[in-house]
């Protein structure tokens, strides 16, 4: 029987938390949580998950599709609307967009967020 346990929060590691929350609250819409600081800023999601930015010294940038530094973390939204459209407002705000797409971009693109963490965008 497994444990019944609630996801809270997912953490990412950087080296500007303050930046990469703001970029993260542009693209998402997530509000900034109350208690962020240059060491730790967090977005809040109404039903209750926290998205977490922690400060690493010396942080590298995971490298994709290669593993010389492990991606770290994936995530994925989904979007309702079209890819292009928010394609083009994520790179307005600093993703990055690989050249390396293991997806048809008409259902799933892969991006970075300015730290180099690498997330998709999937049609729903």
């Amino acid at each position: 029987m497994p444990l019944r346990m609630k996801l809270d929060a997912i953490t990412l590691d950087c080296p500007d938390p303050p930046a990469l929350a703001a970029f993260c609250h542009q693209a998402t819409g997530l509000e900034l949580h109350p208690e962020s600081n240059a060491d730790f800023a967090g977005l809040s999601q109404a039903d209750g998950l926290l998205l977490g930015f922690q400060r690493v010294d010396d942080h590298r940038a995971p490298s994709r599709p290669g593993q010389a530094v492990p991606q770290q973390l994936h995530i994925c939204f989904s979007v309702g609307e079209d890819l292009d459209e928010v394609e083009a407002r994520l790179l307005e705000l600093g993703a990055g967009k690989p050249e390396f797409q293991p997806h048809d971009e008409a259902g799933a693109r892969v991006f970075t967020d300015p730290a180099g963490h690498p997330f998709c965008l999937v049609r729903s």
